[in-house]
């Protein structure tokens, strides 16, 4: 944190006071600014933006009270110092009672002040650091990341909005690879308990000793590797979300206990007697058909109904194909973002596989597509021949050529130009006439880059560049093919 990113606002009728106060922290390297009145101050506050204000305490019309109701309404991360007479003390600390940071004792000593404001300042860039943490995580866990515009996403939105601000029992159900655990992080992180954990669990190839022990924790020689005592997801999670994955494989004896918790909003670690009280919001999720469980007798019937006080189904994508372009061109830019790779586009033959394409194993499946081929790409463009091998089978020859020979003539177009100890015409005089640095290339040189060009602009849409060149697309065929 530097001094010169916090902005102080000094309120103060005294003008010169006002002006000593923002001499001495603008000698630190704060940015300050004044407001000579209570009303400016409030006017100030609603239309800008500050991390520390100090107003003095007794001034006519809005007083320092009425600044510090401000600044909580429209500024809530910001601190404020009461500046106040030795008579007006009690009234200060009244102030502080109600928000205020702290408060500063006329006549100001300046060091003391700058203490102060160093203090205020801190405690200001730690609340926005949160808050910028806090927008991090909701653009990361919030529902925008639930990409889709399909009817079927736009309901699930919707009822999860309705949702996430209570206390509700929620049972996800749905395919492999359908986001289920996005789902409940996304409910956790606009739910009232967002500030407390989020802890998951994968119920899927434990034992029944290992998940209780995992879900209730064990105390010192519960069993034979237990050295130590040991706190369960339960307590971990205690205030916040416990997320129940692969809900329908917890063994019957584990199932047993896990209504208990839920009846009686408490756990025993394994090997003790004590009940340990937990206030715990549970999000359990499934791909398996519960009510086939339970009819086989593998699952208690009272216990899938306390799950799913509320359910909610996600699609495959199968069910919601109308999503899978908004799906491709989000995880481009995810994906070109993360690994720092410069992504034009993707080809028309290229999305028309991936659009073709079934995903047995859902949004998952398709996610690792377009990391894969964003990984392998090298020539800027997303085509036919960074398809994964899924694709293989459906790719035709014809495509497969044609994807090899754009990708070598963008190649060839976008290559340096070759280290020969000699300048090119561009380079030895750059106000130069451009068309004169394409002289001593062939005109059938010229014409192949230029046709790469094209494409690449229209991420190999061969109609569109057959358009822009003004020639038919079965001549931009001819020519591009080998």
């Amino acid at each position: 944190m530097t001094p010169s990113a916090i902005s102080i606002l000094i309120v103060d009728n005294e003008r010169p006071h006002a002006d000593i106060v923002a001499l001495a922290l603008a000698r630190v390297g704060y940015t300050t600014e004044i407001a000579e009145s209570g009303e400016e101050a409030v006017s100030k506050i609603e239309s800008g933006h500050f991390d520390v204000i100090f107003t003095d305490l007794i001034m006519e019309g809005i007083d320092g009270f009425g600044v510090l109701q401000s600044a909580r309404q429209n500024l809530p991360d910001a601190s404020v110092i009461i500046m106040t007479g030795h008579g007006s003390v009690p009234s200060a600390v009244s102030a502080m009672q109600q928000g205020a940071f702290n408060y500063l004792l006329k006549p100001l000593d300046l060091k003391q002040l700058r203490a102060v404001a160093e203090k205020a300042a801190e405690s200001a860039f730690l609340k926005r650091a949160n808050q910028e943490l806090q927008t991090r995580l909701d653009e990361k866990f919030g529902f925008e990341k639930l990409v889709g515009s399909s009817p079927e996403m736009l309901a699930i939105i919707e009822k999860l909005r309705r949702i996430a601000p209570t206390n509700a029992t929620v049972l996800i159900q749905g395919a492999t690879g359908t986001g289920k655990e996005l789902v409940a992080q996304a409910i956790h992180q606009n739910s009232p308990r967002k500030n407390e954990p989020f802890v998951g669990l994968n119920c899927a190839a434990l034992s029944e000793n290992i998940l209780e022990s995992e879900l209730f924790g064990h105390v010192k020689g519960a069993f034979t590797d237990a050295t130590s005592d040991r706190i369960g997801k339960f307590e971990y999670a205690n205030g916040g979300t416990l997320f129940l994955d692969e809900v329908g494989d917890m063994p019957m004896p584990t199932q047993i206990k896990l209504l208990r918790v839920l009846e009686e909003n408490e756990i025993t670690r394994v090997g003790a007697n004590a009940p340990i009280k937990v206030n715990v919001r549970l999000l359990s999720a499934t791909n398996r058909d519960l009510k086939s469980e339970i009819e086989k007798g593998h699952f208690r019937s009272d216990l899938y109904h306390r799950l799913k006080v509320v359910s909610v189904r996600l699609p495959s994508l199968a069910e919601r194909t109308g999503d899978i372009p908004v799906l491709i061109d989000y995880f481009i830019r995810f994906f070109a973002k993360k690994h720092e790779k410069t992504i034009r586009g993707m080809s028309a033959a290229a999305r028309k596989y991936l659009l073709a394409y079934d995903y047995p194993g859902n949004v998952r499946q398709l996610r690792n597509m377009i990391e894969s081929m964003v990984v392998v790409d090298y020539d800027e463009l997303l085509n036919v021949d960074d398809l994964p091998e899924e694709l293989d089978d459906l790719v035709s020859e014809e495509d497969r050529q044609q994807a090899i020979l754009l990708t070598q003539n963008i190649s060839h177009t976008l290559r340096e130009p070759e280290a020969s100890g000699v300048a090119t015409n561009a380079e030895a005089n750059p106000q130069r006439d451009p068309i004169e640095a394409l002289v001593g290339h062939s005109l059938e040189d010229l014409e192949a880059r230029f046709i790469a060009a094209t494409l690449a602009h229209t991420n190999g849409n061969r109609e569109e560049a057959a358009k822009l060149l003004g020639i038919s697309e079965r001549t931009l065929y001819r020519k591009i093919k080998p």
